[in-house]
């Protein structure tokens, strides 16, 4: 049956698959046996001991001798330490592990209607569970009959912490960890909400290895396997029962099933079966009612059973506005960094603000999360959030071509669907991390490293570990070239304190003092000195870069004039020919305005010409808000039908040195009938009275190979925010090879750049691209000083900023920007005939606080105010590296 009125109750946001996906566990049980146990413990002062009570329920199908009216067996329990077995090599035997055994509490008082007993013992000095140590006993339940021969045991794995709360902090074990969390539904690429354990253990490996220390269980409790995983790799957990109605918000007629006494006990049941099932696991820190289903009088009688019943947890919801008594933590959703922090700093609100979901990573996202962690690590109150949300949901489909893809809502004829908006993981469905992926693993860091003044400071954010396991070591780099690395000694760093050294007292200052690099930038990194579960030795949790004082004056920029290199200049129609005998040639279009061809030695290097652009391929968070959405307002200012039409173009004065042309652009819609806009547009086909921009171009072509280009833009000033402010080009589909001096090496954009840094790159053009299962914007890279496109043999064409103009954004693909604006799935696009290269002055950033709402913060966007900016383009040869090329401009 795929319906029923349960379904009511389980509107979550994920794939509605039927069929059973779960195992299936056939038990044969003798007569008497054990039914169910919960194990508790509680922590004495200091933590140096923990009192610890099983509580054992047993079930008698038939009759059984009996004594004062009560069945005649024995329970016996007992707590193994196994916490040391991985350092052995096996052959350990359980016995001798023995921590302690349980004794029965005294029976008092009358029956309560079923056989209880309880054991408890107290563990001198226990080893505590936390995701830092996921430290774990082992409990054997063994029950005997009246003869003491075994008749039934259980045993399970189980971890001695203590959650407990403080004014505005949630604590375990006596500290307020912060939760670096991620959202995770059940999603297998092929099998659907079917689970492999090594999926599962692929996910727990994954999170640990990008400094995620915890998970919510979105949204409904999952396979039995994943939460002994997270038990013993370590991971903090907030269990959902398998209740969402936000359908029910939609029907203004109907009355809520939260506030209907008919729908309590099918609410009560849900939550009940949660804690029942899972109440043994240590990694779980609290119980969550929910989602997204409301609030009403049924999540007041959920919570007030769950702390009857599991007083050693917290209760966890956010429907209702996310501050009601039936939560003990403030948990909003997509919550703005500047709430979070007004909510935290409230007086009246004792409880911890912890996000249960932000960061909608839906393709290319997770812009600004940067901006909410300085908030989280600087406010008192903050203890964190969960992501939304792990995994891409896409299923694998086989096409009519026989290739296998993601498929998303609709591709089945499934019917109603949310098309791709289970596509918001950050991984891909196969579990390949998204680039912003490296994003959140560095604002995740437990060790946090930064530079004020002439002192560096080195912050052991974790609670329970100190640095003793931890190697640092340091790499100096000056303009793009390695000046030096090495082993960073220092003393053990406690948790949570910090150690501060002189920058100018290490190693490093020496090579700093000797270098003339205008920009040096020091790499401090963090590896594990010996393997886990999780990772192997040499793993990074921790990386930064510095930028320390350069030690060499910023020099301006000159293109320098020597005795070889005299121009030749041509007229031939609308076209200028400005080359040097036998090594390069460019001819200039006076026509459109622009360069038409440049060829080096006889390779082709560009083709049609370099034209303004101020339009993206709307991400799926561009077009989250309907009218309201960047997108929408993009278009109906007609920014992605832009066609810029030479007003002006004439040569300003020719030397044998350099030649200056002055070409005035105006851009203006064109209709879509009438074709693209590359090559320039005639009168005919502009739909408005008036430019929407003006753009100023002065081209300086020097007997060097070097051209300057001087840009000044200047919009309309009722237009939106702008996508990028930039130029567009195409170079030849030889030159596939990119290197880059920038941010780097994966993709990365203004609000989501903290983790890349900057260096020396190169990679072919094919595996810049990012595969988003959804086209749109995507490949960039961020702080760009220079940028190279060659062939095989060494030719091409470098490009870089120029006179006081910042570093770029730089993108380079096989893909138009209109070919990623109009393919629905990453496997429709279709390759142009050459590489289109953007390199931008300004670019709006990715956004990410949601995907429904404008969520780029206002330091990223792009008012449409007036822009001047310079580059430099010139011709790359082998003989000459592109970081000697790029110096050659800059006086000494």
């Amino acid at each position: 049956m795929r319906w029923s009125d349960g379904s009511y109750l389980e509107d979550q946001d994920h794939w509605w698959l039927s069929g059973i996906h779960r195992d299936v566990l056939l038990l044969s049980k003798p007569q008497m046996f054990v039914a169910d146990y919960f194990f508790t413990s509680k922590l004495g002062e200091n933590f140096l001991y923990a009192d610890v009570q099983v509580e054992v329920k047993v079930d008698i199908t038939g009759n059984l001798p009996k004594e004062d009216g009560r069945p005649n067996f024995i329970i016996e329990a007992i707590l193994y330490d196994t916490t040391f077995w991985s350092e052995h090599d096996g052959g350990m035997d359980l016995r001798s592990c023995s921590a302690i055994s349980l004794e029965p509490k005294p029976f008092q008082g009358e029956s309560l209607g079923f056989n209880g007993y309880h054991l408890v013992g107290r563990l001198e000095k226990p080893k505590l569970w936390s995701a830092e140590h996921p430290n774990l006993y082992t409990l054997v339940i063994i029950l005997k009959n009246e003869s003491g021969k075994l008749v039934d045991c259980e045993s399970c794995l189980v971890g001695i912490r203590e959650i407990s709360q403080a004014p505005k902090q949630l604590l375990v074990n006596g500290q307020p960890v912060v939760i670096r969390g991620v959202n995770r539904h059940e999603h297998h690429p092929q099998l659907g909400k079917a689970n492999l354990e090594a999926c599962m253990v692929k996910d727990v490996v994954l999170m640990k290895q990008n400094n995620i220390n915890a998970v919510r269980n979105s949204h409904y409790p999952q396979h039995t396997r994943w939460y002994e995983l997270c038990d013993i790799f370590g991971l903090y957990m907030i269990d959902e029962a398998n209740i969402e109605t936000h359908g029910f918000c939609l029907e203004k007629h109907l009355k809520h099933p939260s506030e209907e006494p008919s729908w309590a006990f099918s609410m009560l049941d849900r939550v009940i079966g949660m804690v029942e099932r899972d109440k043994n696991h240590a990694c779980i820190i609290a119980w969550s009612l929910g989602n997204e289903s409301g609030y009403g009088p049924n999540h007041s009688a959920s919570a007030g059973w769950i702390r009857g019943k599991d007083p050693s947890r917290l209760v966890h919801y956010e429907g209702g506005g996310s501050r009601t008594p039936s939560t003990d933590i403030v948990c909003p959703m997509y919550m703005r960094v500047w709430d979070i922090v007004k909510i935290a700093k409230d007086p009246s609100e004792s409880r911890p603000l912890i996000l249960c979901e932000y960061s909608h990573a839906m393709g290319n996202s997770n812009g600004n999360i940067h901006v909410y962690w300085d908030a989280i690590d600087t406010t008192y109150g903050l203890q964190g959030g969960f992501i939304w949300d792990w995994v891409d949901q896409g299923l694998l489909k086989e096409g009519s071509n026989g290739q296998k893809n993601w498929a998303y809502g609709g591709d089945f004829g499934d019917s109603p669907n949310d098309l791709n908006f289970c596509l918001n993981g950050l991984t891909w469905p196969d579990r390949t991390p998204h680039p912003a992926v490296n994003e959140v693993k560095y604002v995740y860091q437990p060790i946090k490293i930064s530079l004020k003044e002439n002192m560096i400071m080195i912050v052991n954010k974790q609670f329970f570990d100190a640095t003793e396991a931890i190697e640092f070591s340091w790499r100096l780099d000056g303009d793009g070239c390695r000046l030096g690395f090495g082993m960073l000694d220092l003393p053990p760093i406690e948790p949570q304190n910090r150690y501060a050294i002189e920058w100018d007292s290490y190693p490093w200052f020496s090579l700093w003092q000797s270098s003339s690099a205008t920009e040096i930038f020091l790499t401090i990194t963090a590896k594990l000195i010996h393997s886990t579960r999780w990772a192997k030795s040499g793993h990074v949790i921790s990386s930064t870069q510095l930028q320390l004082p350069g030690k060499g004056q910023q020099a301006p920029h000159v293109i320098r004039i020597t005795e070889n290199s005299s121009l030749v200049t041509q007229h031939i129609g609308d076209t200028v020919t400005v080359c040097k005998t036998n090594d390069w040639e460019i001819m200039f279009n006076m026509q459109t305005g622009t360069i038409e061809k440049w060829k080096v030695e006889g390779y082709q290097l560009l083709h049609k010409g370099i034209i303004p652009c101020f339009w993206r391929a709307p991400t799926d968070n561009d077009k989250g808000g309907e009218s309201n959405s960047y997108a929408y307002k993009w278009k109906l200012a007609s920014l992605d039908r832009m066609s810029f039409h030479k007003d002006i173009c004439s040569i300003q004065s020719q030397t044998e040195q350099c030649v200056q042309i002055k070409t005035a652009y105006i851009g203006f819609p064109y209709d879509e009938k009438e074709g693209t806009a590359f090559s320039g547009v005639s009168d005919e086909t502009m739909t408005s009275d008036s430019p929407v921009f003006k753009v100023d171009v002065t081209y300086y072509i020097y007997g060097s190979g070097d051209v300057i280009i001087q840009y000044n833009v200047n919009p309309k000033a009722d237009l939106p925010p702008l996508p990028r402010v930039g130029v567009v080009f195409h170079v030849d589909q030889s030159l596939d090879l990119v290197k880059w001096y920038g941010k780097g090496p994966f993709e990365c954009y203004p609000d989501r750049k903290e983790a890349a840094h900057v260096g020396m790159y190169e990679n072919n053009v094919e595996d810049l691209h990012v595969p988003y299962i959804v086209p749109g914007e995507s490949s960039g890279r961020a702080d760009v000083r220079w940028v190279a496109f060659q062939n095989g043999n060494g030719f091409g064409l470098l490009a870089s900023t120029y006179g006081d103009s910042p570093p770029m954004q730089m993108s380079a693909s096989y893909y138009s920007t209109q070919e990623l604006n109009r393919a629905t799935r990453n496997e429709d696009l279709v390759k142009g005939d050459a590489i289109e290269v953007h390199l931008d002055h300004k670019h709006m950033g990715v956004g990410g606080d949601d995907s429904w709402s404008p969520s780029v913060h206002e330091q990223y966007l792009i008012p449409p105010v007036p822009y001047s900016f310079s580059l430099r383009l010139c011709p790359v040869c082998p003989s000459k590296s592109c970081q000697t090329i790029y110096d050659s401009q800059l006086s000494k």
